[in-house]
């Protein structure tokens, strides 16, 4: 009969295999049948004398996995003819095993499912079939691990270069000696993602380790329960309540670690000051020595002097294209070129075009320019209780001030800041200007579609209505295209980029560049733009849960489709007036993409009664089209810039003004719950259809 699975570590002590293949051991116990010898003797004597309910029953049957050292007794019978009978036959159902081989390549959909024939299974979808897979010993752990080769098999059909050269990935040719190595690795790679993702740092960083703790926080008076994670760069500190605090601390900040005297008050404390005066005090460490020893360790292996001027690495980081090094040597550094492209002496080096393009603000914009001056006051206010700069405490405080509208003044630095592009910058003196000095004047395909593009880069705004705005566009784009060939250039990247540096210097903007399409929107900017067209299946299931039924007659329309890849890949700033996309683009920055995602949703929501009586897909592109136009942000202290699309949309009677600040209240107050886990989920199923649909269109125009 079959048994609930039991762990048998020695499968052949006192027991003798009679029949196996590769999963399967039929075996009999040592006394009972023919032979045994005085081994078996002893054995049946024992069991004789044993009380009934003490009793090992004489025939079992063992399941190992793979090259596993542990065997899962199933089963067991008294006679040999109780056990081969079975499950309808041992022999039939157990003993006859065959193999079944699935491509990553040809799934399309991977799952749980529960049916009454199978109630805890995994369905694997391909194009021409369904498998159902059941009678696992931890479904979640197997399904957990089947999601985790699923996304290397994805990345590695997207770009086999960035597969590759990801260090975290188990080595192909290694040989693994039991699952438990393969599932050890995929486990460590999805930590480092989650905690990079988390304090939004590189690709190259590699979590060491993380521990239960307490966080003095002198804004509050008050010790936070969280986890504090150690990194080959970073000490980094979350709180278990959501919001509460989150801390980043990059050891080229630390001047002194030590360890503080313990109390009943304050067990295990650990004192870490840095370089701007602060002072961080954690407590509760369960293991506060080997902690100490782990960031000693780390800052000994932080360089005293910038990386940048380190040309030669071994390794050089994932983020980096092979074809250069890591950090090129600080422009000036030796020789300089005659055909100067970037200096540190122009405008856009030391400005953003904002700035520099700054015009007299109209008398009639005097109130909101007391408005724009009190958002500064309370900013500085901020800065002043929770710090300034990368070590800054981010809480709940913090969230409410960027979704109040960050000051212009101030957009630039805060930008840089929650996208963890100044961490970058930051280690990477200099390697803006080299890389232009080498980009520069080489012709591609990409600079050919750059060059078509820049007139079209946000034309209506004076700053890039002249060559200097169009310049340092050109040397941006033209950068990053050759940092990451395999991006190079996509349309919408002008217009992103182009904002970026209406509040940054141009190496500021490069490398918030570089944190969207690296990191904030993976796979956007391809040539294919999966990512996109990954959140916009994302984007098509969220509307099916949250609005289902205008998901339903949007999708008679087709509509969903349309709209959302301009909406996802200029986050907004190409359907909807500058000075309102722009805050969209802030809370952007500190939230994710998931932010994105409830505003879309608010739209929808807010325009359902409309769209619901649409009868065609041009009467919903022209109500969602006329309804962006009109999203206004009346706190703008910038002489109102012209909208082209409201222009061609308006007619002859517009619809009333809808408030930018409404619009975001809104989308959190509706669509909040909104978890970045969640999105990352439901991303990975999404990602398997996109690529699948991708490579059949690729075999169909072959």
């Amino acid at each position: 009969m079959w048994i609930t699975p039991e762990e048998v570590l020695l499968a052949n002590a006192l027991w003798v295999s009679e029949r196996a293949n590769p999963y399967f051991i039929l075996q009999r116990r040592k006394g009972h049948g023919r032979g045994g010898g005085i081994t078996g003797l002893l054995v049946g004597t024992l069991d004789v004398v044993l009380d009934s309910s003490a009793r090992v029953a004489p025939y079992r049957i063992l399941h190992q996995t793979g090259e596993s050292q542990i065997f899962w007794n199933i089963a067991c019978g008294t006679s040999r003819k109780e056990i081969m009978n079975t499950g309808d036959g041992f022999e039939t159902n157990l003993l006859q095993t065959f193999s079944l081989v699935v491509q990553w390549t040809d799934v399309t959909q991977l799952d749980k499912n529960a049916t009454l024939v199978f109630p805890e299974s995994i369905r694997v979808s391909t194009r021409d079939t369904e498998h159902f897979f059941s009678m696992f010993l931890n479904i979640n752990e197997t399904f957990k691990l089947m999601e985790q080769l699923a996304n290397i098999a994805m990345r590695q059909l997207l770009d086999n270069e960035s597969f590759s050269a990801d260090r975290s990935l188990p080595k192909p040719c290694k040989t693994l000696k039991n699952v438990s190595a393969l599932k050890r690795d995929l486990d460590a790679r999805a930590k480092n993602e989650r905690y990079r993702a988390l304090f939004r740092l590189t690709q190259d960083e590699r979590l060491d380790g993380h521990t239960d703790c307490t966080l003095w926080t002198p804004f509050a008076k008050m010790h936070v329960v969280g986890q504090m994670f150690v990194s080959n760069n970073y000490i980094c500190f979350a709180s278990r309540e959501e919001d509460l605090c989150q801390l980043i601390i990059p050891l080229r900040e630390v001047t002194i670690v030590e360890k503080a005297d313990s109390s009943s008050v304050l067990p295990s404390p650990l004192s870490i000051s840095t370089k701007n005066k602060m002072t961080f005090l954690f407590a509760n460490l369960k293991d506060r020595d080997f902690l100490v020893q782990r960031i000693s360790d780390f800052l000994q292996r932080t360089p005293d002097r910038p990386c940048g001027l380190n040309t030669q690495s071994e390794n050089p980081s994932p983020s980096t294209p092979p074809s250069l090094p890591p950090s090129p040597p600080v422009l000036g550094f030796g020789e300089m070129p005659q055909n100067q492209h970037y200096s540190p002496s122009l405008p856009t080096a030391k400005k953003g075009l904002l700035q520099i393009y700054q015009q007299d603000v109209p008398e009639e914009l005097g109130p909101k320019v007391t408005r724009e001056k009190m958002k500064e006051e309370s900013w500085n206010i901020h800065f002043f209780e929770f710090g300034r700069g990368v070590c800054m405490y981010r809480t709940s405080k913090t969230r409410e001030l960027v979704l109040n509208g960050i000051p212009e003044s101030l957009r630039g630095e805060l930008w840089l800041l929650f996208s963890g592009a100044q961490n970058e910058m930051a280690t990477h003196p200099g390697y803006y200007g080299s890389l232009v000095e080498q980009a520069m004047g080489k012709c591609t395909l990409a600079t050919e579609e750059i060059e078509r593009d820049l007139h079209r880069s946000m034309p209506e705004h004076h700053a890039f209505q002249n060559e200097m705005g169009i310049a340092a566009l050109r040397r941006v784009l033209t950068a990053y295209a050759y940092r990451n060939p395999s991006i190079g250039y996509c349309q919408a990247m002008n217009i992103v980029t182009s904002v970026l540096l209406l509040y940054c210097t141009e190496e500021e903007a490069f490398w918030l560049l570089v944190a969207l399409c690296e990191r904030m929107l993976p796979d956007y900017y391809n040539t294919r733009v999966v990512g996109a067209l990954v959140d916009q299946g994302v984007f098509e299931e969220l509307t099916r849960e949250c609005l289902p039924l205008l998901y339903e007659h949007m999708q008679d329309l087709g509509v969903i489709s349309t709209i959302s890849l301009s909406w996802f890949l200029t986050l907004f700033l190409s359907v909807m007036p500058f000075d309102s996309a722009v805050l969209l683009v802030d809370c952007f920055f500190y939230e994710g993409i998931k932010v994105i995602f409830q505003v879309a949703l608010a739209v929808l929501h807010a325009n359902m009664d409309q769209l619901l009586s649409c009868s065609d897909e041009g009467e919903a592109m022209t109500i969602l089209g006329r309804y962006l136009d009109n999203v206004v942000n009346k706190q703008t202290v910038s002489p109102p810039i012209p909208h082209l699309h409201a222009l061609l949309t308006s007619g002859n009677n517009p619809p009333p003004e809808i408030d930018v600040f409404e619009l975001i209240k809104a989308s959190y107050e509706k669509f909040g719950s909104l978890r970045a886990d969640v999105i990352e989920q439901m991303r990975f199923k999404q990602r398997l259809k996109v690529i699948q649909s991708l490579e059949d269109t690729a075999k169909r125009s072959v």
